[in-house]
């Protein structure tokens, strides 16, 4: 069985993946296990120097990764050389863990007590499709820097620079059975990572929906879990903010890869006595939006990723819809939806579901505790921004807010030296920061007496 790799800025074909069946997973993830019992055993210091390797290897790929994710995802030539470099250096930053990850030596009576930190295994990730690259080396690079193998799931419309980067661990050194990469569908590959027992662990990125079927199906095996999910993060503006400013980057924290992110700031909050002149404002900057051949180097917004996807994104803004202003798209083929700015009731679905696409909504607050209010009036609770100038008030906002991730003046989410996760139905766990390797560990105690 096969899959045709669409690129979305033409819709023309691309190439076809093989897609494993059910038979070859679990061989795959076999042969995952072998290897990681040799990659454990190995040297510390051997294992920080392959990852190095790898990271290398990366950085000598990074244009025809990049080019590669453009004509399959979709992506502005230039997001995509950052999302390239971006895995480099995520490989390098966890490249420190194996001779830095130590244990404690706890004092007790009548001898000596000491942990490890073991690793678990086998490790199963499933990406999506919208950051195929950068999210897989969320779980990779420090699933591998603990002393773990990996077993990776991509995307089905988003498979080929996750293959590419299989492709790279192999040539950098790494044991080839370590890191694979194994493109099919959910309903097998997925759902192999979950049953298999081999498997000690998944990471999975993707809709709400589909994360609460991936826990419900580890808990049979008390199997561990990582879940980065949906989102409908809040841009909050006060009056006493730069408004010039908030107006001019919100279009950026929202319609960045095409709105496909779940850290995009799709509901704009503005304090009441700004909202005039903060809409004023928002309207030359969405229609300053680049939006056009991913290939361009002056592109700042490509296609959605399929038709399928631009049908869902577009039941959201049928015929006499509150638009307040619109931005361009290009004609003719490929899946193009123009930035969309909207201005609907506090219950409308634009303002309570994930829309995953370039629309935002813009509604108004009267004061902090009404900003606050609307901002936590959602099930999801991923991202956000708050503007003010007012540094006590950040500081209550940034602490009321029911999300994992905030940003004062900025719409900045991501830092792979920080953690970074979801509040309520967003997610469980962190990806990212010095302490993402423990996440891929079990913690053994051992007392040794004294006599």
């Amino acid at each position: 069985m096969s899959y045709t790799v669409i690129n979305p800025a033409t819709e023309q074909a691309v190439t076809e993946v093989a897609h494993l069946n059910a038979e070859q997973t679990d061989e795959a993830i076999a042969r995952a296990a072998t290897a990681q019992v040799e990659w454990a055993a190995r040297a510390p210091a051997d294992r920080a120097k392959a990852l190095r390797l790898f990271a290398d290897a990366v950085d000598g790929d990074i244009e025809h990764l990049a080019r590669t994710e453009t004509i399959n995802s979709g992506h502005p030539i230039s997001q995509s050389r950052w999302e390239a470099g971006h895995v480099r250096d995520v490989l390098e930053y966890y490249s420190a863990t194996p001779e830095r990850m130590s244990g404690r030596q706890i004092p007790v009576a009548g001898g000596l007590n000491v942990t490890f930190h073991e690793p678990l295994g086998v490790v199963g990730t499933i990406t999506p499709w919208n950051f195929p690259m950068t999210i897989a080396a969320w779980a990779f690079a420090p699933a591998l820097a603990a002393g773990n193998a990996v077993v990776l799931k991509p995307a089905e419309w988003t498979p080929l620079t996750s293959i590419r980067l299989g492709e790279l661990a192999v040539e950098s050194g790494l044991p080839a059975d370590l890191f694979q990469v194994l493109p099919g569908r959910g309903s097998v590959v997925g759902e192999r990572f979950v049953t298999n027992p081999t498997v000690r662990k998944v990471v999975f990125t993707g809709s709400t929906e589909v994360g609460k079927r991936i826990m419900a199906g580890c808990a049979d095996q008390i199997k561990r879990v990582t879940l980065e999910l949906g989102g409908k993060s809040a841009n909050i503006v006060f009056a006493d903010a730069d408004i010039e400013k908030a107006a001019a980057t919100a279009p950026y924290g929202v319609f960045e890869n095409a709105g496909q992110d779940c850290c995009a700031r799709s509901r704009i909050l503005v304090q009441r006595s700004a909202y005039d002149r903060f809409m004023e404002l928002l309207e030359p900057a969405v229609s300053g939006v680049k939006v056009g051949d991913p290939l361009d180097e002056q592109t700042e917004m490509g296609p959605l990723v399929s038709a399928a996807h631009h049908a869902s994104v577009s039941s959201y803004v049928p015929e006499g819809s509150p638009i307040a202003f619109r931005g361009s798209r290009p004609d003719g083929p490929g899946y193009w939806f123009a930035p969309t700015v909207l201005t609907p009731g506090p219950t409308d679905r634009t303002v309570t579901e994930e829309i995953f696409g370039p629309v935002v909504t813009v509604l108004p607050f009267d004061d902090e505790a009404d900003a606050i209010r609307i901002a936590n009036d959602t099930e999801y609770g991923l991202s956000g921004s708050i503007w003010t100038r007012d540094v006590g008030r950040a500081i209550r906002v940034s602490r009321a807010v029911e999300t994992g991730n905030l940003s004062v003046n900025s719409h900045s989410s991501v830092r792979y030296n920080t953690p970074f996760g979801g509040f309520k139905q967003s997610g469980l766990g962190r990806e990212l920061g010095p302490d993402a390797p423990l996440a891929f560990t079990d913690t053994k105690n051992v007392f040794i007496p004294a006599d």
